[in-house]
């Protein structure tokens, strides 16, 4: 990446956490950024984030945000749109001693030509990153399902942080002029800041997600508000 380096300050926060180090592992040297941040380098940049838990979201103006959830009603994946572009963000921990993006590449390369895109490795703007194009299906309007498959082209960049990986997918129409939300997305991915929190998680898990206080009470009170009817029978004792 086009960053010097900065003072590796995960160490320091465990410690005021009271979190012992983990024994026998090399401390990496983390990259300095301009973005994406993790919770102790955040900067006072004074733009609002939408806090999804794991993961705090600049809100930008032109851009949506759409949260996914399971049957359970936990937020499984959140995609930021500017027109008709895309941004699907996932979070996951990573180990203390090595980042995971080079390998993590590698097996995104393999599984998308298995499905038939065609990717390669380029220079991004936030470090090597897989560019060309796939097909993947795609909502008219926010809210809508989404449409027939379509080839588009597409993007996946990664950021190694202190004990956490973080991996944006941006996809868009294949024409240049029509691709104009990209920009507005890379700037949201720089302005990700990621919450890891300091309990112990399996390398590659997905740091938990949630939805934000106002738009859970929103869901809540709508379920409450559900008919008996229009709520799903209660499978057999």
């Amino acid at each position: 990446m086009p960053f010097g380096r900065r003072r590796n300050r995960i160490d320091r926060s465990l410690r005021e956490r009271g979190v012992p180090p983990e024994p026998q592992q090399r401390i990496r040297d983390v990259e300095a950024t301009s973005g994406p941040w993790d919770e102790a380098d955040a900067p006072d940049d004074g733009v609002a984030r939408i806090d999804l838990g794991a993961v705090r979201l600049p809100a930008l103006p032109g851009m949506d945000l759409r949260v996914e959830l399971n049957q359970q009603q936990k937020v499984i994946a959140a995609t930021l749109r500017s027109g008709e572009s895309l941004l699907q963000v996932s979070a996951f921990a990573a180990p203390r001693a090595a980042g995971i993006w080079d390998d993590v590449r590698a097996e995104l390369g393999r599984s998308a030509s298995g499905q038939g895109a065609s990717l390669r490795e380029v220079e991004g703007p936030f470090g090597v990153e897989l560019a060309g194009t796939m097909t993947a299906p795609v909502a008219t309007q926010p809210g809508q399902p989404a449409g027939q498959p379509v080839r588009r082209h597409a993007r996946f960049f990664g950021v190694d942080g202190p004990r956490w990986f973080l991996r944006g997918l941006l996809s868009g129409p294949l024409e240049d002029e029509a691709r104009a939300g990209e920009e507005l997305l890379e700037a949201a991915f720089r302005g990700i800041v990621v919450v890891r929190g300091s309990e112990p998680m399996p390398v590659r898990e997905p740091l938990p997600l949630t939805l934000p206080a106002q738009a859970a009470a929103q869901l809540a009170a709508q379920q409450q508000a559900q008919s008996p009817t229009d709520r799903p029978a209660a499978g057999p004792a």
